[in-house]
């Protein structure tokens, strides 16, 4: 099971609200699409004892330091983030501005992207196009995350708290 998030925005209940929730789920992987904003926030992820893989996101601004927060049982970059998991070809963007280029390419199974703080979950053509949603709450007043199977192909997403 993957867990996702993004647009966590530094709201340190909702991300350990996500943790619990991925850790019940059994998550082997967390990704996150951008906008942890803060170090502090992105070392709560820790706590779901799996591997994290994560993009910067456009209110990322102390890379250096989220480099570090998450070294130790993760990782992070500018995006796009090509990555395998589970049998799968997965896509991690924070911006929507090229998700029909990264669909159209046929390269991969699943596009994950933040930043619209809405949370979407459609097809185009075999692609799978998630977006988990703001974790953070703070500008829909809605917070979820993401959980993706990739043996069925499937994701639901849940509120946080």
């Amino acid at each position: 099971m993957v867990g996702i998030l993004s647009d966590s925005h530094d709201n340190l209940d909702a991300v350990r609200e996500a943790v619990r929730l991925f850790r019940a789920a059994g998550c082997d992987l967390i990704i996150h699409a951008g906008d942890f904003v803060a170090p502090f926030a992105a070392k709560e992820l820790a706590g779901a004892g799996c591997p994290v893989k994560a993009v910067f996101g456009n209110c990322d601004g102390e890379k250096n330091g989220l480099r570090a927060a998450l070294k130790p049982f993760g990782t992070i970059q500018e995006p796009p983030l090509a990555l395998e998991h589970g049998g799968r070809k997965i896509l991690v963007a924070h911006l929507n501005v090229y998700l029909d280029q990264y669909v159209k390419s046929g390269l991969y199974e699943v596009v994950v992207y933040g930043h619209t703080h809405r949370a979407v979950v459609r097809r185009a053509g075999k692609t799978l196009i998630i977006n988990p949603g703001e974790t953070g709450g703070w500008v829909t007043g809605k917070k979820s995350i993401a959980l993706y199977d990739p043996a069925a192909d499937e994701v639901e997403i849940i509120g946080v708290g």
